[in-house]
Formats: structure tokens, sequence, C-alpha cells
């Protein structure tokens, strides 16, 4: 049994029937889909707040981490649990000494080995490796070699997540590799969520 958890990522749109969407998938994930990022864009911080706030009790009454997408004001505001930073999103440290110790920072290294290495040396909770494969959710021309999960698995303690047109039918290899984490979004909320995230499962178990 791996260790590998899933890390799901909202789709823009969370209005309409999305919570109890998430609350199925979490549901259906119990014991491996164990964080949840929400990630809107183009839209204020008071409209994103009152979004965010059914999906930060799902996830609190469930245990599962709640982490805000590139903005550091909007998880300060909602007292989430970690704000995932892009390359051009701010420092770890700053986000850290605006949230607090306590809070989860994660950043994405696209395929870089010397982004992941400052960002782990900047305090960094996690870093994010990807696209690995073609993603409908957010374009990326950056495609790490699976040996980059392998060294960074070896070498450094903090957990690292594969990011970028994940499915139940290619991850296999990242697991294998060592990511600790797959974030996927895509291929859960495009379909049936529940049938999603079991077939994960099943691919998490026997690796």
């Amino acid at each position: 049994m791996t260790d590998c958890q899933l890390y799901l990522i909202s789709p823009l749109d969370v209005s309409g029937d999305f919570p109890q969407r998430l609350e199925r998938a979490l549901d259906a994930g119990t014991g491996i889909a164990t964080a949840f990022q929400f990630r809107v864009k183009g839209i204020d911080q008071h409209e994103a707040a009152k979004l965010a706030e059914p999906l930060q009790a799902i996830c609190a009454a469930r245990d599962v981490a709640f982490i805000v997408n590139d903005d550091v004001a909007l998880a300060k505001r909602l007292n989430a649990d970690g704000v995932h930073l892009g390359q051009g999103d701010g420092e770890p440290k700053d986000a850290r000494e605006e949230l607090g110790h306590d809070i989860q920072v994660g950043v994405t290294c696209h395929a870089s080995k010397h982004l992941a290495m400052e960002a782990g040396e900047a305090g960094a909770d996690y870093v994010a490796f990807g696209a690995f494969f073609d993603s409908t959710t957010k374009a990326s021309e950056h495609r790490p070699d699976l040996e980059i999960l392998e060294w960074w698995s070896t070498l450094f303690e903090i957990p690292c997540v594969a990011i970028g047109g994940i499915t139940p039918e290619n991850c296999k290899p990242l697991i294998d590799a060592g990511a600790d984490f797959l974030a996927v979004s895509g291929s859960v909320w495009n379909g049936d969520e529940v049938a999603a995230i079991k077939a994960f499962a099943e691919q998490i178990g026997t690796a």
C-alpha cells in the first residue's frame, strides 16, 4: 500500500450543486482525498469568500485541508489551512509571515529542480511539479520527466505533488516514481466524481 494521496482542485465554477459534488467526492475518497484547492478566477474577494464558505465547511467536517489558490489575502480572510503559490504569486516566507506558522504553503515548480530547492529553502510545505500530461484545466508548456519525482522523494522530506492531466489510467507511473500527492481536477469533475475517485483509489491501493 502506498501513502500517495489525492489533492482535489476545484473547477472554476463552484456554484450550483458543486458543494454536493464535493461532499460525494470526499466521502468516496475517505483517507485518500486529503486536500482540496479552491481555485476561482476573475471574481472579487467578497464573492470568492461567499463561494468558499460551504466548501470550507465540507472540508473541515472531513478533516480535509482547505487550500486557497494564488491569493494570500483570501486565504487570510478565510483562515484557510493553506495557500498555493504560482511562480508569480509571491514568496513562501512572505505568505508565512502574513498567515502564521500553522498554514501550509505550496509552490508551483514546473519542471525545475532549482525552483523546487529554492521553494524548500524558503520554507514551502510542499512543491508541485507539472504538467505531466496535457491538461484541459490549465495550459502549461512545462513537461517534467518522472525522474524529477524520484529525485525529489529520494533526497527531500518535503512532500511533492504531481499535477497536469492526471487520470486513473495514467497515474500509476507517477505513484511509482514517488509522488506524495496527485493533484486532479478535470478527471474528477468532468464526469462522475464518485467513479473517478474510486478509480484513483484503486490505482493508489495497488501501487
